[in-house]
C-alpha cells in the first residue's frame, strides 16, 4: 500500500534529519577549534518502481562528508611553531606510535594546522599528540633526493640536537687594494699583513695571516706582488701557500689582475678566482678575484685598504629559537645571529581532499577515494604556503549553522507529523471491522 511507503518514507525522513543534527552539533561544538573542517549532509531522493494505479515514496537517504577542501581564516600568534597551510594542502604528522616506527611502518597522518611545541626529547609536538614530520637537511641546507608519493623519506621534527652548532670557515673572499706605488724603484721595502679570523670545525677562532711583498725594480715599476699564507691554528711562521701577482696597467683594465700562479701548497683557478689551501680544520678557498676583473684584490694608487675582506662559517652558536618560512623550511636560529636549516615541511596534496577519512586531532589519512598522495614543496603547485606564527580558524559559520538547526527541527517535526498521520489512517483503517 503507497500509505505504508508514505510511513517508511516519514521514519527515513526523521532518521536523516537527526544524522543532520548530529552534523550541526560536532559543527558548533568545534567552532572555536583549530584546524576544524566543517561537517556536512547531503540528502538524495529513493524513486521505487511506480505502478500506474498508486505512487509508492521512495524516502531519502543521506551522505555525510567533512568539506575538507574548504580553509579557515588565519590568526596570528606569538608561537613561531604555531604553522598553517595558506591555501589548498595538509602538511605531514604522526602519531606516539609513529615515532618508534620505521618509515614504512609509521603511520601517516595530514593536518591543516596546529600548534607545536619541543617535549622533553625535542621532538615538536601538539597537545593532542601529533607530532610534525619533514625532510631532514645536510650540513649545506639541502633536502636532495626524497619520495614525494609516500612518508619514507619524511622524519618527526627534532631540534634537541641543534642546540649548539660550530660552522666550519670554508671560504674567504678579499676585497682589498694594494698600493701601486709600493712597486715602484723609488719605494722603500715594506710587507702589508692582512690578518682574517676563521673557525675550525669545532667552532674555535683563528687568524689567517696575508703578508704582501712588493717586488721592487731597478727602475720603473714591476706590478708584481709575493703573497704568503699563514695559518695561526698550525706553525704560524711556515707558509702554507705562495702566490705572485702581477696586476696590470693598462686604460681598459688598470690596476687588475693580469696574472696569478700558486705554490708551496695552494693552487689557483683563473676561471674562478679561487685560491685553494689547507688549513688544520680543513681545505679553504680564498676569493682573490680573475684576470681582468674587478673584484677581489685590486692594485690602485691609493693606500692599502681591506674594504670588503668577508668569510662564512661561525662560532660556537647556542640555540634561541626555531621558525618555518613560507617555503616550508624549519631553521634555527643561534645567539650568534647564524640561520641553519634543519628541515623542510612539504604540502601534501590528493585529488579529492573530501575523500579523505578523518581522524582524531583535526587529521585525516589518505583513503582509496581520495586517490594518491603526493608532498608538494609549500608554495608550488597547487597548494599554499606554510605560514608561520599562525593557526587556521574552524571553517565553521554559527549563523549558518543555527539556521540549519531551524530548518533540521522544522523538517523533523514535519516527518514526525507524516509518521503521526499514517498511524492515525492506519487506526480508522483497523476501526472499520468493528
Amino acid at each position: 500500500m503507497s500509505i505504508s511507503s508514505s510511513l517508511n518514507a516519514g521514519v527515513m525522513g526523521l532518521n536523516v534529519n537527526s544524522t543532520r543534527l548530529a552534523t550541526i552539533s560536532d559543527n558548533i561544538a568545534n567552532s572555536a577549534t583549530y584546524g576544524y573542517k566543517r561537517s556536512l549532509v547531503d540528502f538524495s531522493s529513493m524513486v521505487l518502481q511506480q505502478r500506474t494505479s498508486a505512487y509508492a515514496a521512495g524516502g531519502v537517504r543521506v551522505d555525510t562528508f567533512k568539506d575538507i577542501a574548504a580553509t579557515g581564516s588565519l590568526i596570528s600568534t606569538g608561537n613561531a611553531t604555531d604553522i598553517a597551510v595558506a591555501g589548498r594542502g595538509l602538511f605531514p604528522v604522526t602519531d606516539n606510535g609513529g615515532l618508534s616506527l620505521s618509515a614504512a611502518e609509521r603511520n601517516l597522518m595530514l593536518a591543516p594546522t596546529g600548534s607545536f611545541y619541543a617535549d622533553q626529547n625535542g621532538n615538536l609536538r601538539t597537545q593532542s599528540g601529533l607530532f610534525l614530520l619533514g625532510w631532514p637537511a645536510d650540513s649545506a641546507g639541502e633536502i636532495g633526493n626524497v619520495s614525494r608519493n609516500s612518508g619514507v623519506s619524511l622524519q618527526p621534527v627534532n631540534i634537541a640536537t641543534s642546540q649548539y652548532i660550530a660552522t666550519p670557515t670554508s671560504r674567504v673572499d678579499l676585497g682589498i687594494n694594494i698600493p701601486a706605488d709600493a712597486t715602484r724603484s723609488t719605494a722603500t721595502a715594506q710587507t702589508y699583513t692582512l690578518p682574517v679570523e676563521y673557525f675550525d670545525n669545532l667552532g674555535r677562532a683563528h687568524v689567517l695571516t696575508f703578508e704582501f711583498t712588493p717586488v721592487i725594480p731597478g727602475s720603473g715599476a714591476s706590478n708584481q706582488w709575493d703573497v704568503q699564507i699563514f695559518d695561526g691554528a698550525g706553525n704560524p711562521t711556515t707558509s702554507i701557500g705562495d702566490l705572485s701577482l702581477e696586476f696590470l696597467d693598462t686604460s681598459s683594465a688598470g690596476g687588475r689582475i693580469g696574472t696569478a700562479s700558486a705554490s708551496n701548497g695552494a693552487s689557483y683557478d683563473p676561471a674562478t678566482g679561487m685560491v685553494s689551501i689547507s688549513l688544520v680544520h680543513g681545505p679553504v678557498d680564498v676569493f682573490i678575484g680573475r684576470p681582468s676583473d674587478s673584484s677581489g684584490i685590486t692594485q690602485l694608487a691609493a693606500p692599502f685598504a681591506p674594504t670588503a675582506v668577508t668569510k662564512d662559517g661561525a662560532p660556537i652558536g647556542d640555540l634561541q629559537a626555531v621558525e618555518i618560512d613560507e617555503k616550508g623550511f624549519l631553521q634555527a636560529i643561534y645567539d650568534t645571529g647564524f640561520r641553519r636549516t634543519l628541515y623542510q615541511i612539504p604540502v601534501g596534496d590528493v585529488p579529492n581532499m573530501n575523500g579523505l577519512r578523518a581522524l582524531d586531532a583535526q587529521a585525516f589519512s589518505v583513503s582509496a577515494s581520495s586517490g594518491n598522495l603526493y608532498l608538494w614543496d609549500a608554495g608550488t603547485g597547487p597548494v599554499g604556503s606554510i605560514s608561520g606564527f599562525a593557526l587556521m580558524e574552524s571553517t565553521t559559520d554559527i549563523a549558518a549553522e543555527l539556521t540549519d538547526l531551524i530548518e533540521t527541527q522544522r523538517a523533523y517535526s514535519s516527518n514526525a507529523k507524516i509518521v503521526q498521520t499514517v498511524d492515525e489512517m492506519l487506526q480508522e483503517t483497523t476501526n472499520l471491522k468493528r
